[in-house]
């Protein structure tokens, strides 16, 4: 009954609180930035939903690890940025615009394929049952009311009542919180157990994937000469992701607590690092004058 409660309920109940929170802090002109500066965010998403993926993929074949826990990787990695993400931006001294931008699209590019590259990994990694496992127009169907919906409502609200939004926006933050520190707890209460042996391999695992997404999505940044803050953007959007999802995905629709180890381990680790890239975007912005992106100034 727990298990089910924790599943049924509150993991989903939890995920909708902190999209309908995303919702009420973005508007329309969110989704039109693409035009503004369109090679950044083709860059970001590129880094979180092609690169991460891959990343966590060559992870799982050269850290020994359970099935499980490469497939609670690999969903973690397919999981889109979360309000979290926003936040470390905001604080890092961070292209904040493009930081809400890249979330607003890959929570919506991701609705379409977590479910299609989700269900292929859980053929690589669980076997032959997979096909039955995670079956695809109906995991769409859930991440779209779990997420996509919730979004929209909150982005109604905020036209309609901009001041009732701006308050509702800080009480979900401190839901959303509070829920993922429950949700956390009680999976670690689940598995205490059973902890001591995945510890390893998840935190080898979860440790790799969160350091070289992060330097990844930076490192690409300067590559394609995108401007500090946007540098500092694109490797928090990389290097956080919706933890809440992943749980929800795993300990949820695909009911497989082992699963959802990497993403709570995940969702503590990635402030460990948020913080590193809070006090070295800080520290950029003390001694790097803000450029414009070249293709904004055309």
């Amino acid at each position: 009954m727990e298990a089910s409660f924790l599943t049924a309920v509150v993991l989903p109940v939890a995920l909708a609180i902190i999209m309908l929170g995303m919702g009420l802090s973005l508007i329309p002109e969110d989704f039109q930035r693409i035009k503004k500066y369109p090679k950044a965010v083709a860059i970001g998403l590129i880094s979180q939903l092609v690169f991460l993926p891959i990343i966590a993929f060559i992870i799982t074949k050269v850290v020994p690890m359970q099935p499980a826990i490469a497939m609670g990787l690999m969903i973690v990695a397919l999981c889109p940025g979360g309000v979290s993400s926003n936040v470390i931006t905001f604080l890092a001294k961070g292209d904040v615009a493009l930081s809400v931008t890249l979330t607003a699209f890959s929570s919506v590019i991701t609705v379409f394929t977590i479910p299609v590259v989700g269900n292929l990994a859980y053929q690589h990694f669980m076997g032959e049952t997979a096909a039955i496992a995670l079956p695809i127009g109906a995991t769409i169907l859930q991440i779209f009311l779990m997420t996509l919906l919730p979004i929209g409502l909150g982005m109604a609200v905020r036209q309609l009542f901009p001041e009732i939004a701006r308050r509702l926006e800080k009480v979900t933050n401190r839901l959303a919180v509070s829920f993922l520190a429950l949700i956390i707890l009680l999976l670690i209460i689940r598995e205490w157990n059973r902890l001591p042996s995945f510890i390893v391999q998840v935190g080898v695992g979860v440790a790799l994937l969160n350091v070289i997404s992060m330097l990844a999505g930076f490192y690409i940044g300067k590559l394609f000469n995108l401007n500090p803050p946007q540098q500092i953007c694109i490797a928090i959007e990389v290097g956080i992701q919706n933890g809440t999802l992943a749980i929800a995905i795993t300990a949820g629709l695909l009911n497989n607590p082992d699963m959802a180890v990497p993403a709570a381990v995940y969702s503590l680790f990635m402030y460990v690092t948020g913080l590193i890239a809070i006090s070295y975007g800080r520290r950029l912005a003390t001694i790097t004058p803000v450029q414009q992106p070249v293709e904004s100034q055309v």
